[in-house]
């Protein structure tokens, strides 16, 4: 399986400049997980931030939801779905997300579903895959930006 197909710099780009409302699916409310500290960040960073979760009622001050459709039903368009999931239940995420008109599906680090990610991309759905929501939002956005972290160029000379 080849994730650089899913990994394109264009894409993420566009998707974290057209973003405003995203749904992460398997935010926890322990600050020790990934999925807590990557909806933090980005909550700070002024996007709107829905859980979906449905062992959780509330996370990071929102409403948790057991679905995405739950979720898009209470807050209208999803702009994006962030997945914390394990890799078998990407298909079905997808689906959903594809159902209530998402116009993206992010696969965070280690989430990677070949069949998610067709069926995502069939759909006419932008696809990131086996990325780090965070760490690509701070690479071409935040800080590692404006130190130099995204030139894809490593050197120790000064300029």
């Amino acid at each position: 399986m080849n994730n650089a197909e899913y990994q394109d710099s264009t894409v993420i780009q566009k998707i974290l400049h057209t973003t405003k409302t995203i749904a992460i699916v398997g935010l926890s409310s322990n600050h020790l997980r990934a999925s807590h500290f990557v909806g933090f960040y980005l909550q700070r960073h002024g996007y709107r931030i829905i859980p979906v979760n449905p062992r959780e009622s509330e996370i990071l001050g929102e409403k948790s939801y057991g679905s995405i459709t739950e979720a898009k039903d209470s807050h209208g368009h999803i702009d994006l779905v962030n997945i914390f999931r394990d890799p078998s239940a990407v298909p079905a995420i997808t689906e959903e997300a594809i159902s209530v008109g998402s116009d993206a599906i992010w696969l965070q680090f280690g989430v990677i579903s070949e069949t998610g990610a067709k069926a995502a991309e069939l759909a006419g759905l932008d696809v990131v895959m086996d990325k780090c929501l965070k760490v690509e939002h701070a690479r071409f956005l935040g800080r590692m930006h404006w130190l130099g972290f995204n030139t894809e160029v490593v050197t120790a000379q000064r300029g």
